[in-house]
C-alpha cells in the first residue's frame, strides 16, 4: 500500500485546490518559512482523524478555513482528501474480530470541517463516521497516536512523553491497537452480558412473589364466606357507633354555637359603651393646641426636610452618572457626548425619577429605573468616535452647576433639622405638662382592650367551632359513602345497622381502627373475588413456564460471560507477549541506529510499572462522530497499576544518562533513532517528517539522509526540511511559496529531470 496523493480545498492558508501527488519513495517538501510548508502536514493529521486542535494548530474547527485575502474570498469551509492504493486489498474493515477488506484499488479518506464546526467524514465519497474511518486505517498500521507523523517542534516527543503515553505511542507502532480494540469490544459485550443476567434475574425475582401469590389465591376464595362475615359483623359495630356519634357531636355543637353567640352580642354592646367613653371630647387645654400646633410645625418641616433630600439625591445621581460617563470616556478615540445631548439626559432622567417619586407602588417605581437603565445604556452606545483628548470634569457647567446645588441645599437641610430639633424640643416640654391629665385616659383605654381581648377569645372558639362544624360534615359524608359502598358488598341490611344507637361513648380511635380492619378486609375480598379458580390455575401454569425459561436462559448467559472472561484474560496475554516481543526487537535496531547516529553507547526502552494517573483530556473539534468510549488501561493484572515505556540512554564519552540532561541536537538525534527503529520493526506504509534534522550538522545530516534512504525501502518518505543534504536524497521536491495572491501556491519537480535539465 502506498500513499498516492492528497488534495487540499480551503485548508488553512491553501485557498485554492492544491493536489499532491507521491509517486517516489522519498518526497520533499521545502520552501521559506510561514509559506504553509507545515500545512500540508496538519492536512495530513487532519484528514486521518486527528481530534486535537493543538496538534492542528488552532483553538476551533473555524481556524482551519481559509480566512480570504485581497483577491480572494474566504471558505465556508476546510476539506482534505487523501487517496492510498490499495491494489493488493489491505485494507479491510474490523467487525468483531474478524477483517472485511475493502474490495477497491483506490481508497479515499475525506474530511471536512464547516464554519459552524461541524466535521462530515467520507470513505471513496460515501459519508461514515470517525469510528469507521479510524477502523479503516488500524488495518494498516496507522494509529491515532500519530507515531508516523512526527512535526516540526515535535520530533522529541516520545522523549517528552510519559512513561503511559510512550507506551501507547509503542503499542501503535507495532500494531497492537487491534488486540485493546477487541478488548474493549469484548468487554462492553461482558457488561452488556452481565446486564441481561441481571434483568433475567430481577425478570426471576420479579415472578416468584407471584407465583406465590397464585398459591394462595385457591385459600383466599375458600376464606371469603368467612370474611365476608366477619365484615358485617364489623360494619354493625362501626354504622351503629358512626351514627352515634354523629347524632351527639351535632346536638353538642348546635348549643355550644348558641352560647358563643350570645356571649359575643354581650360583648359588642361592651365595646361600644367602651368606645363612647374612650372618644369622650374632653375640653383641651392651651399646651394640647400648642402641643397640636408643634406637631403640625414639625410635620411640615419633615416634609420640607423630605423633599430637599429626595432633591438632594437627585443632583447625588446626576452628579455620579456624570462622574460615571467622565470616568468611561478613554483618553483617545472614545465615544464623545455633546454638552447638550447631556443636557436632554438630564432633564428625561429628571421626569423620570419626578415620576418614581409620587409613585407608592414598587413595581411602577421598578419598571420606571428600568426604563432609565435602558436608556443610560442607548446614550452610553450613543455619540461618534473622536480623537481630541479627554474632557475634563471640572470643565463641565452642569457639573458645577450641580455642585452648588448640593451644597446648598445640603445647607437648607441643616437649617431644617435644626429647627426641626428646636420645636421637638418645645413638644416634650408640654407634653411632660400633659402626663398628668392623661390617667383617666389610659383607664378607660385599659378597659377597653380587656373587651377586645375576651372579644377576640369568643371569635377563636367560634372558629374552632366551625372547624369543628366542617370536620363533622366530612365525617358524615364519608359515614354515607361508606353505608353505600356495604349495602353494595353485604347487602342492603347495613342500612338498619345506622338505625341503631349505643349508650356508651364512642371512641375515635377506637372507630378509626374498625374501619382500618373494614378496609383490610375489603381488599381481601376484591383480590379473592377477582378471579374464579380455572383462571388462577391457568395463570400460574403459564407463570411456572416463563419461569423455567428464564432459568435457562441465565444458564446459557452464565457460559456466555465465563467465556468472553476467558477470551479477553487470551487477548490480554497476546497483547502483553506481542508486546514484549515488539520491545525487544526495538530494542536490537534501537542499539544499532543510536551507535550510528553517536557513533557508539548504548540506547534500549525498559518495561515499567507505575500507579494510575488521572488522565488529562486536550481540546476536541469534531467529536460528534466520535461514538466509541476513551481506551483504559486494562493489560495489567494489578490493581492501581499501568504499564509504561522508559527510554535509557548512555552517550559515549559522556556518563549522561537522564534524557532531560541532553542537548537539543542529542534530543533529536535519540528520537530520531527510536523513531526509525520502530519504523525498521514495524514499517507503516507512510511516514510525514517535519523539519526533524533542523538540529542536525552537516555530518550528522549525512548520517539522517542515509537512514532515509534505507528506511525508505519499508516505508514511503515525505520529508519537510530545509536541509540540502536531505533534498538530495529525495526524487521529487514540491516548493510551497505565499502567491501574490495571499495564498499558499505549489511547484514540483523531479530532481532527474532538474539534473538533465542542468546538464
Amino acid at each position: 500500500m502506498t500513499l498516492k496523493s492528497i488534495e487540499l480545498i480551503g485548508f488553512k492558508s491553501f485557498g485554492k485546490k492544491s493536489p499532491l501527488t507521491f509517486s517516489t519513495p522519498i518526497t520533499c517538501i521545502v520552501g521559506p518559512n510561514g509559506s504553509g510548508k507545515s500545512n500540508i502536514v496538519e492536512a495530513i493529521r487532519f484528514v486521518l482523524g486527528e481530534q486535537s486542535m493543538k496538534s492542528l494548530r488552532g483553538k476551533g474547527g473555524v481556524d482551519l478555513i481559509f480566512k480570504g485575502s485581497k483577491s480572494l474570498a474566504t471558505s465556508n469551509r476546510a476539506g482534505v482528501i487523501i487517496t492510498f492504493d490499495n491494489s493488493n486489498k489491505i485494507f479491510s474493515f474490523t467487525n468483531s474480530g474478524v477483517g472485511v477488506s475493502l474490495d477497491y484499488d483506490e481508497v479515499s479518506i475525506g474530511r471536512e470541517v464547516f464554519s459552524d464546526g461541524a466535521n462530515r467524514y467520507s470513505i471513496n465519497g460515501t459519508e461514515v463516521r470517525l469510528k469507521d474511518v479510524i477502523d479503516l486505517l488500524a488495518s494498516v498500521n496507522i494509529g491515532s497516536s500519530g507515531h508516523h507523523i512526527i512535526s516540526q517542534g515535535e520530533a522529541d516527543r516520545v522523549l517528552n512523553a510519559s512513561n503511559k503515553d510512550r507506551r501507547g505511542m509503542i503499542e501503535d507502532a507495532l500494531g497492537l491497537k487491534i488486540y485493546q480494540y477487541r478488548i474493549k469490544e469484548s468487554e462492553r459485550k461482558l457488561e452488556k452480558t452481565i446486564l441481561n443476567m441481571k434483568e433475567v434475574q430481577a425478570l426471576r425475582r420479579e415472578i416468584a412473589p407471584h407465583l406465590s401469590f397464585l398459591k394462595k389465591q385457591v385459600e383466599k376464595v375458600e376464606k371469603a364466606r368467612a370474611m365476608r362475615e366477619d365484615l358485617r359483623d364489623l360494619y354493625k359495630t362501626y354504622f351503629s357507633g358512626e351514627a352515634t356519634y354523629i347524632e351527639k357531636e351535632t346536638s353538642r355543637i348546635g348549643e355550644l354555637r348558641g352560647e358563643l353567640d350570645k356571649k359575643a352580642l354581650y360583648l359588642d354592646d361592651k365595646i361600644k359603651e367602651s368606645e363612647s367613653l374612650k372618644n369622650i371630647d374632653y375640653t383641651e387645654s392651651e399646651n394640647v393646641k400648642q402641643i397640636r400646633e408643634k406637631e403640625s410645625e414639625i410635620h411640615e418641616l419633615r416634609s420640607k426636610k423630605d423633599s430637599l433630600a429626595r432633591s438632594l439625591g437627585r443632583i447625588e445621581g446626576i452628579i455620579e452618572g456624570i462622574e460615571r460617563q467622565y470616568a468611561k470616556i478613554p483618553e483617545v478615540k472614545e465615544k464623545i457626548i455633546k454638552e447638550s445631548e447631556w443636557k436632554s439626559l438630564v432633564e428625561d432622567l429628571e421626569s423620570k425619577i419626578n415620576e418614581a417619586i409620587n409613585f407608592e407602588d414598587l413595581q411602577s417605581v421598578k419598571n420606571i429605573l428600568i426604563n432609565i437603565k435602558e436608556k443610560l445604556g442607548s446614550f452610553l452606545h450613543s455619540g461618534t468616535e473622536s480623537e481630541f483628548e479627554k474632557p475634563k470634569l471640572e470643565d463641565n457647567t452642569e457639573y458645577l452647576e450641580m455642585g452648588k446645588e448640593k451644597d446648598n441645599i445640603i445647607l437648607e437641610i441643616n437649617k431644617v433639622k435644626s429647627q426641626e430639633e428646636e420645636v421637638q424640643n418645645a413638644i416634650n416640654i408640654l407634653k411632660e405638662k400633659e402626663k398628668e391629665g392623661e390617667s383617666l385616659l389610659r383607664d378607660n383605654e385599659r378597659m377597653h382592650y380587656e373587651l377586645l381581648r375576651e372579644r377576640n377569645d369568643v371569635t377563636s372558639s367560634i372558629h374552632t367551632l366551625t372547624f369543628q362544624e366542617e370536620k363533622l360534615m366530612a365525617i358524615k359524608t364519608a359515614f354515607e359513602m361508606e353505608l353505600a359502598e356495604g349495602a353494595v358488598l353485604i347487602g342492603r341490611d347495613v342500612v338498619a345497622f345506622a338505625q341503631i344507637r349505643v349508650e356508651e361513648e364512642v371512641i375515635r380511635s377506637t372507630q378509626e381502627e374498625i374501619r382500618r380492619k373494614i378496609e383490610r378486609i375489603k381488599i381481601k375480598l376484591e383480590d379473592a373475588g377477582a378471579s374464579n379458580s380455572s383462571e388462577i390455575m391457568k395463570e400460574y401454569d403459564d407463570t411456572m413456564e416463563r419461569d423455567v425459561f428464564l432459568g435457562r436462559e441465565l444458564e446459557d448467559l452464565n457460559k456466555s460471560i465465563d467465556s468472553l472472561r476467558i477470551l479477553i484474560q487470551e487477548l490480554k496475554e497476546t497483547l502483553d507477549k506481542e508486546f514484549k516481543s515488539g520491545v525487544e526487537k526495538i530494542n536490537k535496531q534501537f542499539q544499532e541506529f543510536f551507535a550510528l547516529m553517536f557513533g557508539g553507547g548504548g540506547a534500549f526502552l525498559t518495561i515499567t510499572m507505575e500507579h494510575k494517573k488521572p488522565k488529562k483530556n486536550d481540546e476536541k473539534v469534531g467529536e460528534e462522530d466520535m461514538d466509541e468510549e476513551d481506551e483504559e488501561d486494562e493489560d495489567n493484572s494489578e490493581l492501581g497499576f499501568e504499564r509504561g515505556i522508559e527510554i535509557n540512554v548512555n552517550l559515549p564519552q559522556k556518563k549522561v544518562k537522564d534524557l532531560h540532561m541532553l542537548s537539543g541536537g542529542e534530543r533529536s538525534l535519540t528520537s530520531i533513532a527510536l523513531l526509525f527503529a520502530v519504523s525498521q520493526v514495524n514499517p507503516p506504509p507512510f511516514l510525514v517528517l517535519d523539519e526533524t534534522d533542523a538540529a542536525l550538522d552537516e555530518a550528522n545530516s549525512r548520517k539522517y539522509g542515509n537512514m532515509l534512504e534505507n528506511l525508505s525501502k519499508y516505508s514511503q518518505l515525505i520529508v519537510v526540511t530545509h536541509n540540502r543534504e536531505t533534498m538530495s536524497r529525495a526524487q521529487v521536491l514540491y516548493g510551497v511559496t505565499m502567491s501574490a495572491e495571499g495564498a499558499s501556491k505549489l511547484l514540483s519537480i523531479r530532481l532527474e529531470d532538474a539534473t538533465s535539465y542542468a546538464k
